[in-house]
């Protein structure tokens, strides 16, 4: 097993010996977990098809699961997409650095397991001066999915990557919480019209703003199972984000939504199951369950998302059985959070 080496840097003004320390790491094939604006991202050079192996490895992730490419200037796009289409350049104008990831046809010299053997390569540059000061530093361009075991809640701590990844990988840049708690939008500029392929911190309504015409994948808010031959982006063909309690979704009107909630978790109560509700200010008080917590208000989504990860790592810190969830509308920054309930649940909605 390896020793984790921990580095608390300072988020604004990182110290450059140690972000120094990581980017060797990175330039000598090892793995090194950094902090962006969205989540924790597991880093390695994105040319170094055995250094990204042990990003697989320490994150048991499959290996049909393509990764995002995070990049510190617009030069280095050009270098690993063979196509940048003007609505592209549009995009990372207006958004970058920013929580929004492009899907470009990919350029030969970045290697297959990086992409998962496709065509495209998903890139993006981070809002976060530690994640762009470790690029920079490392001098490549570096492939990062989330920083947690394959399938669990996605990091927004340091701590909560070393309680997946502790001995898997070899350094932690830890400059506190996260800002914004939810993975980036992932857009695909191969496609016509263009098709954001996972909702995240650049709302649709933005994108369609710049581009006018913009399609969703149908699996950003299925309510089935759908068969994906092959996934163009992370967060879509495997359960994702989800704790190790059972996780139920109720979605509809708020009023229905928390009467079905609490008939739910008074059902499985009286099974003997120890249940947790994630529920929402506007509701909090109202509910009789084992454990009840607010992700916040309906009407500041910011900070539900910012909260929703630890919120579904605190529950099952807290032992229960069972996560009901007060579904949340999917407009604007709802859009992304409705997604990652809904795949945390494993599709598991009960429409109130």
């Amino acid at each position: 097993m390896k020793r984790t080496k921990v580095l608390k840097v300072n988020a604004q003004e990182p110290e450059i010996d140690k972000i120094r320390i990581a980017a060797r790491v990175i330039r000598e094939g090892g793995t090194v977990a950094f902090p962006t604006e969205t989540v924790y991202g597991l880093g390695a050079d994105v040319l170094n098809a055995e250094a990204i192996k042990g990003i697989f490895i320490a994150k048991k992730r499959p290996p049909d699961n393509p990764m995002i490419v995070h990049v510190a200037n617009m030069g280095e796009v050009y270098e690993l997409a063979r196509e940048v289409p003007k609505a592209a350049e549009k995009l990372m104008a207006k958004f970058w650095p920013g929580p929004l990831t492009l899907v470009l046809k990919r350029a030969k010299a970045v290697p297959d397991i990086a992409v998962a053997g496709l065509d495209t390569v998903a890139i993006r540059m981070p809002d976060n001066k530690v994640a762009l000061d470790l690029i920079s530093e490392s001098r490549t361009a570096i492939a990062a999915p989330s920083a947690n075991l394959a399938g669990r809640p996605s990091p927004t701590t340091a701590a909560h990557v070393m309680k997946d990844l502790a001995g898997r990988i070899d350094v932690v840049l830890d400059a506190g919480a996260t800002r914004i708690g939810l993975e980036s939008t992932v857009i695909d500029m191969t496609s016509s019209p263009p098709q954001i392929l996972r909702p995240g911190g650049t709302p649709y309504e933005e994108l369609r703003g710049i581009l006018g015409r913009v399609s969703l994948h149908p699996i950003v808010l299925t309510g089935r199972k759908m068969h994906l031959p092959r996934a163009r982006s992370p967060g879509m063909k495997h359960k994702h984000y989800a704790p190790n309690a059972k996780v139920v979704v109720v979605e509809g009107t708020p009023s229905a939504v928390m009467k079905r909630v609490q008939e739910l978790a008074a059902l499985y109560m009286k099974k003997g199951k120890r249940v947790g509700i994630m529920a929402t200010d506007e509701s909090v008080t109202a509910y009789d369950a084992n454990i009840v917590k607010s992700v916040g208000s309906r009407t500041d989504l910011a900070t539900v998302a910012r909260r929703l990860y630890g919120l579904l790592r605190d529950f099952d810190d807290d032992g229960v059985d069972i996560i009901i969830a007060e579904g949340i509308a999917p407009g604007g920054l709802g859009l992304a959070i409705a997604n990652r309930l809904r795949r945390a649940s494993g599709l598991n909605i009960v429409k109130a």
